[in-house]
């Protein structure tokens, strides 16, 4: 139960991000793989988290912040720009997350009618 419920959150987090990073035209491979392997590091510990621990909103907000700086510390090894890693790491998780939210609001709506 709880590897389908973290299976459940990091494949659509890879899947968009990986697509937010093409739609920005970045195409190097190394970069792409790099995405992969840091949102495996990041989502993974935050969603045992916030499911097991504590989901309050601060602590959602606080680590979605902090995953957001790691993964741009984590892209600045790759491509060596600050400015175009945070604005890769940023755009990447606030696009997951929304879509995450915009997801679990419609499956709490659908199972409410």
């Amino acid at each position: 139960m709880m590897m389908q419920l973290l299976l459940y959150a990091l494949i659509p987090t890879i899947l968009i991000e990986l697509a937010v990073l093409l739609l920005l035209r970045e195409r190097r491979r190394r970069v792409l793989v790099a995405s992969v392997i840091i949102n495996i590091l990041t989502n993974v510990p935050l969603n045992l988290y916030v499911n097991y621990i504590s989901s309050s909103l601060l602590v959602i907000i606080c680590g979605e912040v902090i995953v957001v700086l790691i993964e741009a510390l984590w892209y600045y090894l790759f491509i060596r720009d600050i400015g175009c890693s945070f604005v890769y790491s940023f755009l990447c998780n606030a696009i997951s997350f929304l879509l995450g939210l915009l997801a679990e609001l419609l499956c709490q709506f659908f199972q409410s009618i």
